[in-house]
């Protein structure tokens, strides 16, 4: 598949999520949120736009995270968890600092069309599946080679927000398709659900885990 077709077919599919996920019933269950920070996992924590940010998870995540670092420990590879629950406020703040450094990156563009480029990439507070508790983002870091891994968008943990993001875009390195491929098997392997357009982002019992399982109901839903 070229690189048009593919990305049609993803923002297809991507829209197809969107007006499903009202319909998903949620069978919440009540599951706490819990601190990676408590675990002694081997992991490395991506700063967050929140000075006290606790890098929270719903409780079945906590072993499912566990497991992948043991995996990549044996390959001499530590997980960088980017992200995992962030409240509404969290995420409208995501989105005013990424609009902001857009407008300034892109002063060409307008309001519009840093808003359409954003929303492809962020969604509005209401919407995210970060509040669920949910959702992990999260990348690798090579310990041999003394760097995050290269997947294709990124340098070192700053990632460029474009259409290469969506996980198996075809026009990126063989390097970068091996990376992503190590990253959403392992994810996969835990019964999580690769994001439709970013590669780091996993899912795991809320709706659009639901919708990609075609399961009955979520099991998360928003935690305010």
């Amino acid at each position: 598949m070229n690189v048009q077709a593919y990305c049609d077919a993803i923002e297809t599919k991507d829209l197809q999520h969107k007006l499903l996920v009202p319909s998903i019933w949620i069978r919440e269950n009540h599951s706490q949120l819990v601190s990676l920070l408590d675990t002694n996992f081997n992991l490395i924590f991506e700063p967050s736009i929140l000075e006290d940010y606790q890098y929270l998870v719903r409780e079945a995540i906590i072993e499912k995270i566990g497991r992948i670092s043991k995996v990549l420990d044996q390959q001499d590879k530590i997980l960088i968890i980017r992200s995992t629950w962030r409240s509404f406020e969290h995420q409208r703040l995501l989105w005013e600092i990424t609009f902001a450094s857009f407008k300034k990156k892109y002063p060409e563009k307008s309001d519009g069309d840093i808003k359409k480029i954003i929303s492809y990439f962020i969604a509005p507070s209401t919407k995210s599946m970060h509040v669920t508790g949910g959702a992990v983002d999260a990348l690798i870091y090579d310990k041999i080679e003394d760097c995050v891994m290269n997947f294709g968008t990124n340098n070192g943990l700053e990632i460029d927000l474009s259409k290469k993001c969506y996980p198996y875009y075809p026009g990126i390195s063989p390097e970068a398709k091996k990376n992503r491929a190590l990253l959403i098997n392992l994810f996969e392997d835990e019964d999580f659900v690769c994001d439709l357009k970013e590669y780091w982002h996993f899912d795991y019992g809320n709706t659009i885990w639901a919708i990609e399982k075609e399961k009955e109901f979520a099991i998360y839903g928003p935690i305010t």
